[in-house]
């Protein structure tokens, strides 16, 4: 993430207040935004990294006025624009012009609980070796995003030249830094890693506490 998204652990956006646990949806039209973005997502336009990458592309003014399932829609209406799949015309109207060629891929109701269970994993084979073993103390880069300058990526701002260990090996995954920017899945070694709060924090409550990330091997470095 970066610039106004990255919002974790800022100072100044007030806290956070959980929600009751049988609340999911706070009005009707947010169970058709998730539907709408998963029916659109089978049409295998863009992964799951482009797509987070393109709810960090709006507009900051937008971002931060927008609520939760404001951004989900915009991101899909800038996604299905910029895949070809609409224009920005047919968005407006609310109508298609012609037929699509996609059509068939269309997500079917009797099909969703089957697309859903199956999931989109993630991990892939590469030729990288692991660094890192369980139990080594590494550190977390400061530089964001090493293939696309300012570009996505899932090592949060607040986590940045912080110091923890090695918990688990996940295997080899693929790299959202990459895959965000249609680069390919340049798939690495990704770890679980527990930092201390009080290495990510000034004055964390509970300074014992661990936050665990799971972390690429390109945003880590051993601590000698």
């Amino acid at each position: 993430m970066s610039r106004v998204h990255d919002m974790g652990g800022r100072f100044g956006d007030g806290p956070v207040i959980p929600e009751p646990e049988d609340e999911v949806f706070h009005e009707e039209w947010h169970k058709r935004a998730l539907a709408v973005t998963l029916a659109c997502g089978s049409l295998g336009q863009w992964n799951i990294d482009v797509s987070r990458h393109m709810r960090e592309c709006l507009d900051p003014v937008d971002y931060t006025r927008f609520s939760y399932y404001e951004i989900w829609a915009a991101g899909l209406a800038n996604l299905l624009v910029d895949a070809g799949v609409l224009t920005r015309e047919e968005l407006a109207s609310g109508a298609a012009q012609g037929s699509s060629p996609l059509e068939g891929r269309k997500l079917r109701a009797d099909k969703v609980a089957e697309v859903l269970a199956a999931g989109g994993p993630a991990d892939r084979p590469s030729d990288i070796a692991p660094t890192f073993q369980v139990g080594d103390r590494v550190r977390t880069r400061q530089a964001g995003n090493l293939v696309i300058p300012g570009g996505h990526t899932r090592l949060p701002g607040y986590a940045q030249t912080a110091e923890g260990r090695v918990v688990r090996y996940h295997g080899t995954h693929i790299l959202p830094d990459s895959s965000a920017h249609r680069q390919g899945d340049a798939a690495e070694p990704l770890y679980a890693v527990a930092i201390a709060a009080k290495e990510l924090w000034l004055h964390p409550e509970h300074p014992n506490d661990e936050v665990v990330l799971d972390l690429w091997q390109s945003y880590l470095e051993p601590v000698a």
